[in-house]
């Protein structure tokens, strides 16, 4: 396995073909066919990787099963949390390398990826090896002539669909708890951030998991993740993304009937009344939409503040953005990287050109920077109504519509009032306000008076729009287990 460091990784724009990583080797996709992945800071091509089709995932399938009935299935529960533990070990020993492919790969300052995505990753997999041989069942007393008792055994093979905003931390908020239950994994990250995971594969090996425990297949969505989704031998399947793919991925599901979990957007309210304290809760909510470039599911892009502090919020989020430094993720001081792709960069540009058409105001950004790379400026629309498009539907983007209210009930009522309930903020320093706030929203998170922390040991999620299940915590091994009754008659 070939050890790239951070001073290449940094200084070049060519790094060696990444083949596809199926029952413990690197091989060729058998279509022969690889796919370019750029830099999105420069828009230059960093990587050649291996392009999976439906013949790769079955392959990998295929090397999953014998996994799964075999060296992984059969390891003692003890056993297979030391393994992970010596996985965690060395993406911690590797950290210095990751950090710089993941920051190369999705264009994120490098400061971010070490203080937030790679911690996070190695916190998910230690947590679930923690996991491993505490997961168990339950006596049940049901006759006094019978012993009742409930097992959880590992579901199978799961397939794992990573999106390309956090593709290492995300990536491993799948792998480790489908691993800790016993499960295999084939894991398609998404095409334009395969890197990380890749390396991680690499590792894994590395750490003693047996070959096709973990298989690491690059490739398209229409094509690898739908041979994910109608693959007969796969058990589950998760899946973090846009909603229009997930709906196709439950009506692909459902031809053979195998489990679903589903992650999708967010259109998160971050509520400002008029006792807040307003320095802080306008320097989260900038933290919250212009984090990650605005490509965030839980992101605060709508802010909504009481009508007698909406002009001074407009202000203060207006020169939080002007004061962000923008540029490539290696430079000194930069706290806003690219946006990911030309496409996606075109997308947040269109819908700032729809806000402006809507009679939005423009209060700050809203223009790409530079011609080189994906640059959006930081931007804070103003007089946005809760009924135009910037306000309803997901941007992923550095973009941000301030919403008036009026009352509590206003805020509740436009918190509540698009598709989505992934998240939502709230700052007041009433006490029986925030309460009611995060009783009546409907979100799988609520903050008070911060604004987008997660850890792995609260369960993460949402529903309409925003997916179905939870991730994270002890709700994450129902998603990889299946619970199984046993009767002993006791007067044999």
């Amino acid at each position: 396995m070939q050890t790239i460091s951070r001073a290449e990784l940094v200084s070049t724009t060519e790094l060696p073909r990444k083949r596809l990583l199926i029952d413990g080797q690197q091989v060729e996709p058998l279509s022969g066919r690889y796919f370019d992945v750029l830099n999105p800071a420069t828009g230059e091509i960093i990587a050649v990787v291996a392009e999976a089709d439906a013949a790769d995932i079955d392959r990998a399938v295929v090397s999953a099963r014998k996994a799964f009935e075999g060296p992984w299935g059969r390891m003692r529960a003890a056993d297979r949390g030391l393994v992970l533990q010596r996985f965690a070990q060395l993406l911690e020993d590797h950290a210095e390398e990751l950090i710089a492919l993941e920051s190369l790969d999705a264009g994120k300052p490098l400061a971010a990826v070490k203080r937030q995505d790679l911690p996070a990753a190695i916190d998910t997999l230690r947590y679930y090896a923690g996991w491993a041989d505490k997961i168990s069942g339950q006596v049940i007393p049901t006759r006094p002539d019978a012993l009742t008792y409930t097992v959880r055994e590992p579901i199978g093979v799961v397939g794992a669909i990573v999106p390309w905003n956090f593709p290492l931390m995300i990536g491993m908020w799948k792998i480790a708890p489908a691993l800790a239950c016993g499960c295999t994994v084939v894991l398609k990250p998404a095409e334009i951030t395969p890197l990380s995971a890749l390396r991680v594969g690499e590792l894994a090996l590395e750490a003693g998991l047996p070959p096709g425990t973990l298989n690491i297949v690059p490739g398209h969505g229409r094509i690898a993740g739908r041979a994910i989704v109608d693959h007969p031998d796969i058990d589950k399947v998760t899946f973090t993304g846009s909603p229009a793919v997930g709906r196709e991925i439950l009506a692909g599901a459902a031809g053979n009937l195998k489990r679903v979990t589903l992650e999708l957007g967010g259109k998160s309210a971050n509520v400002i009344f008029g006792d807040a304290d307003l320095d802080a809760a306008t320097k989260a909510a900038a933290s919250g939409i212009f984090f990650n470039s605005g490509q965030v599911c839980s992101a605060g892009s709508r802010v909504l503040a009481h009508d007698s502090v909406y002009d001074e919020v407009v202000e203060r989020l207006a020169a939080r953005a002007r004061a962000i430094k923008v540029g490539a993720p290696g430079e000194a001081g930069v706290a806003m990287g690219p946006i990911v792709s030309e496409l996606q960069m075109k997308r947040v540009l269109d819908y700032v050109d729809i806000g402006i058409k809507e009679g939005a105001q423009l209060a700050a950004g809203g223009e790409r920077i530079g011609d080189r790379g994906y640059f959006v400026a930081p931007t804070v629309f103003a007089n946005v109504d809760h009924d135009m498009r910037i306000s309803q539907e997901e941007i992923f983007g550095p973009v941000v519509s301030v919403v008036r209210f009026s009352d509590e009930a206003d805020a509740i009522r436009k918190t509540n009032g698009t598709r989505y309930s992934l998240a939502a903020g709230v700052w007041s320093k009433d006490i029986g306000r925030v309460q009611r706030f995060a009783q009546r929203v409907k979100a799988g998170t609520v903050w008070i008076n911060t604004y987008g922390y997660t850890d792995v040991r609260l369960p993460w999620g949402g529903s309409r729009d925003s997916g179905f299940g939870r991730e994270h915590g002890d709700a994450a091994l129902e998603n990889f287990t299946e619970p199984k009754a046993v009767w002993m008659n006791l007067n044999v």
